[in-house]
């Protein structure tokens, strides 16, 4: 095992976001009626807002706001009704919270939107292959950007799920959204990749892609991964509801820290700092015993 490479992500206002010397924890706040994991349970701004304070009181080290759910089956929203959800939070969090706010979206009026309001993130489940346009904001603005890797649209995206090599194939289709990043001009100290646990992929690939996370160190830049209570998790647990797959999850995340991971984007906050940090400590105990 080797040591985890560090990053420094300029964010707009002339802060810097250190990736790498700790695991950070990125707490997701879902604005929707539809989520897979919590639907309908933030959809008020004012709930939204008492979730993302108290997920900074535990400790959290950003917070990921989304206003349209991607999971597998979902329609999409308009940019006017994701805009209902998001803008109101961000707003209502703005100046409130020390830890920077991200805007999943894949729509550049929604990311311009957010921005406005307060986001320094852009993390976009796409990979700028829904609205090239949302590279030109973010290069504009000088947020950051997750790029993560993904086929088609949720509603149909398992169509896509074939591979002959599943973590080659996903290195290859980052790389190619990090290109486009670059050539909207965003700059590439700005950019986290995402490799899309779930996403256009069976439960094996999965796997397969948690397993060979080291292999996107090709990519040289910062990794987030989200496995929280995937349905892919079902596939060694059994059949459980999204909200009793924390403890799967926490192995998953575990994985992550282990692998390589910069980031983690996890629901049940408090438990999985706990996680993160018994990992990180696991991480550096492995790599100070090879010398």
């Amino acid at each position: 095992m080797n040591p985890r490479k560090t990053y420094d992500l300029p964010l707009p206002g002339g802060r810097v976001l250190r990736l790498g010397e700790r695991t950070l924890v990125m707490g997701i706040v879902n604005v929707t009626p539809d989520s897979f994991a919590d639907g309908g349970l933030r959809l008020d701004p004012a709930a939204a807002e008492a979730a993302a304070v108290e997920m900074e009181a535990q400790g959290v080290d950003l917070i990921d706001i989304g206003g349209e759910s991607t999971r597998p089956g979902a329609s999409g929203v308009s940019p006017d009704e994701e805009l209902a959800r998001i803008v109101p939070v961000f707003r209502r969090l703005s100046g409130r919270l020390r830890v920077p706010l991200s805007i999943d979206t894949c729509k550049a009026v929604v990311a311009q939107a957010a921005i406005d309001a307060g986001a320094s993130i852009v993390n976009d489940i796409s990979g700028l292959r829904y609205d090239p346009a949302l590279g030109e904001v973010v290069a504009r603005s000088g947020a950051g950007l997750v790029l993560m890797h993904m086929r088609g649209r949720p509603r149909e995206m398992y169509q896509e799920a074939r591979y002959r090599s599943v973590a080659r194939e996903v290195a290859g289709e980052l790389g190619a959204s990090l290109q486009a990043a670059l050539a909207a001009g965003v700059s590439r100290d700005r950019v986290i990749l995402d490799p899309g646990l779930g996403f256009a992929k069976r439960a094996e690939h999965s796997y397969d892609v948690l397993a060979g996370l080291s292999d996107l160190a090709v990519l040289d830049r910062p990794l987030l991964v989200g496995a929280s209570r995937k349905s892919f998790l079902t596939v060694a647990t059994g059949d459980l509801a999204p909200a009793e797959r924390d403890w799967a999850t926490g192995a998953a995340v575990t994985a992550a820290v282990l692998l390589g991971a910069h980031i983690v984007r996890v629901h049940a906050v408090p438990e999985m700092i706990q996680v993160v940090r018994v990992a990180d400590r696991i991480r550096m105990a492995m790599i100070a015993a090879r010398g």
